[in-house]
């Protein structure tokens, strides 16, 4: 198939390519930096250059490029600024999705995140409501999450993919990221909030996948959700950190997401199944 793949040189999308064009398809990686460029053409595919906050360049761009599939991995996530990255999901998938459907597309794989479920006792599940009470900053999260995936179900056939808190190369949990940084110097205490983590891997191939999974959300997490007082100690270890804080309490949206959907209706296996192998791998 013809792949347009937006935010083709991030985390993901460094990984996304290569397995989309091993498979056989014709891929056209958009980035927002020029620099960047060359990076994602010796990774098999036809680089340009475009903002999604341009409307009038992504209607452009799509258009000529003319795909079959739209993959939306676009993210503002580098310098941990959460309002630029919740106009990306709104302004941005608005673009995006406006741009495929003038063009005739015909499928869209969207990433969302699986940390804005409403709050809970249980790891939430896909039937659970989002978090539309939140208040703020959390509520501009969550805003932005509601309009992408609102946005993407406009297409003919989508699949969101709602990931966990990434973790590996390129991410804030990577070796050089701000979460490992803050690690080191003891500002993360270890408190009873529960994460469900992803290896950026298991979110690249899992985008792979969705190219033949029916439309709808699926929650794409590891299979261990963990209370911040069992994994940052264990993730601390593994950077070679001071022992964590203890800290009690917790947000109560800090719940954890359920991966059964992903597993026994689309037989999806995570590559790194749980954090505790999956840190140490990543970081050693």
């Amino acid at each position: 198939m013809k792949i347009f793949v937006a935010g083709a040189a991030g985390a993901i999308g460094r990984l996304l390519l290569p397995q989309l064009v091993q498979a056989g398809h014709e891929v056209t990686g958009m980035t927002r930096n020029p620099d960047r460029m060359d990076l994602i053409r010796k990774m098999g595919a036809t680089p340009l250059a475009a903002d999604a906050l341009d409307r009038e360049a992504m209607l452009s761009i799509i258009r000529v490029a003319q795909p079959d599939v739209v993959m939306h991995q676009l993210t503002s996530l580098g310098s941990m600024n959460f309002a630029d990255n919740s106009r990306i999901r709104i302004e941005g998938t608005r673009n995006l999705v406006d741009a495929a459907r003038e063009a005739g597309v015909k499928k869209m794989i969207a990433q969302s995140i699986s940390f804005a479920y409403a709050p809970g006792d249980t790891p939430a599940t896909e039937e659970d409501p989002l978090d539309k009470e939140a208040p703020v900053p959390r509520k501009h999260t969550v805003e932005g999450v509601i309009a992408l995936e609102n946005a993407v179900a406009e297409m003919p056939e989508y699949v969101i993919l709602r990931y966990g808190s990434f973790y590996g190369p390129g991410t804030w949990y990577g070796k050089d990221g701000s979460m490992a940084e803050k690690t080191m110097h003891g500002e993360i205490p270890a408190t009873d909030g529960i994460t469900s983590f992803l290896h950026v891997e298991d979110a690249a191939r899992a985008a792979v996948l969705a190219l033949d999974w029916p439309s709808g959300t699926v929650n794409i997490v590891d299979d261990e959700p963990a209370q911040g007082t069992v994994w940052v100690p264990v993730y601390a270890a593994a950077l070679g950190a001071p022992e964590p804080k203890i800290q009690s309490g917790r947000n109560h949206w800090e719940r954890g997401a359920s991966n059964a959907k992903a597993r026994l209706e689309y037989g999806w296996e995570p590559l790194y199944p749980t954090w505790r192998t999956g840190f140490s791998r990543s970081l050693s």
